[in-house]
């Protein structure tokens, strides 16, 4: 029996599974791999504390700050690993099920498992993932500047990460594919008004061309039917991401969007001795220190409901 089942180990499921540590409660944590979207991120400069650092030796961190108190009476680390389900058990207590058929009875269950970048899937675009096409303005964006840059997604994130990037890019043009921007109109206003910034609706996206980095993306005008291509370094996709509630959407209350619907005050789900945090649930903002907090906030109430 283990006070807690942390599923996850990116900035939140790391961050949890420290303080779940310091604070001596019996816990499991459960996790395909470590750093989560980070990992794939050649640079990132927004993480507090260091001026920069790739995504690889993050997640190489956050397995070392989880390894120090790696000890089976405290945190125990079971990677490699893929959480199927969660079950609440007729006594109040949670089964947890892995790909291997492996159950485990715990008190309480924090969800951290993320979210998968919705992808761009046209011709040339898995091939130059991460040679100039990519899923982070905030992380990636910098290695842009003074480069024409490219961001496919007319909604909120897309309008933000075209933001971000006017700021250091020589040109960002928006991609957007039906015949009206998805973000706050304010917004749309705002961004576009910036010198650098163009918008483009009615595209449907055909490929991503380069050898060895990318150097354009051809597009259709869905009206015309016309071809065009534009020239340009980086490509940033902002087309939504898809959140890694599968394991518990028989047991929580998702949003249309399949996002765990949390407390923002406790990070409570809609059960009783279960929580969420990071990407995986319907918070307003997706970055790893936000995710983290978030995860810490969470053990604080996990902590304080085992020993009312």
């Amino acid at each position: 029996m283990y006070d807690l089942i942390i599923i996850g180990a990116g900035p939140a499921g790391t961050a949890a599974g420290v303080y779940a540590a310091r604070k001596k409660l019996k816990t499991l944590l459960i996790t395909e791999e470590f750093g989560g979207q980070s990992v794939v991120s050649e640079t990132i400069y927004n993480w507090i504390g260091t001026k920069e650092i790739a995504g690889s030796q993050l997640a190489k961190d956050f397995k070392s700050h989880l390894d120090y108190y790696n000890d089976d009476d405290i945190l125990t680390l079971l990677s490699g690993n893929k959480v199927e389900n969660v079950m609440k058990n007729d006594d109040g207590n949670f089964t947890v099920t892995d790909s291997k058929k492996q159950e485990y009875i715990t008190r309480t269950v924090l969800i951290v498992s993320g979210s998968t970048r919705r992808k761009l899937k046209v011709k040339g675009a898995d091939l130059l993932e991460h040679k100039g096409l990519t899923y982070c303005a905030t992380c990636d964006g910098p290695l842009f500047s003074d480069m024409d840059v490219v961001v496919v997604g007319g909604g909120n994130a897309g309008f933000e990460s075209a933001a971000q990037l006017s700021a250091y890019c020589k040109s960002v043009t928006i991609l957007q594919r039906s015949k009206d921007y998805k973000a706050d109109k304010i917004t749309v206003e705002n961004v576009l008004s910036k010198d650098n910034v163009v918008g483009i609706v009615n595209t449907n996206m055909l490929e991503v061309t380069g050898e060895n980095f990318v150097d354009g993306i051809i597009y259709e005008d869905i009206d015309t039917k016309e071809i065009r291509k534009l020239n340009v370094k980086g490509i940033f996709i902002e087309i939504g991401q898809i959140p890694n509630s599968n394991i518990a959407k028989d047991l929580l209350d998702l949003t249309e969007h399949d996002q765990i619907k949390i407390d923002p005050w406790t990070q409570k789900t809609s059960v009783n001795g279960v929580w969420a945090a990071g990407d995986v649930t319907n918070v307003k903002y997706h970055q790893n220190n936000i995710s983290a907090g978030d995860a810490v906030k969470a053990l604080e109430d996990i902590y304080n409901y085992l020993h009312a």
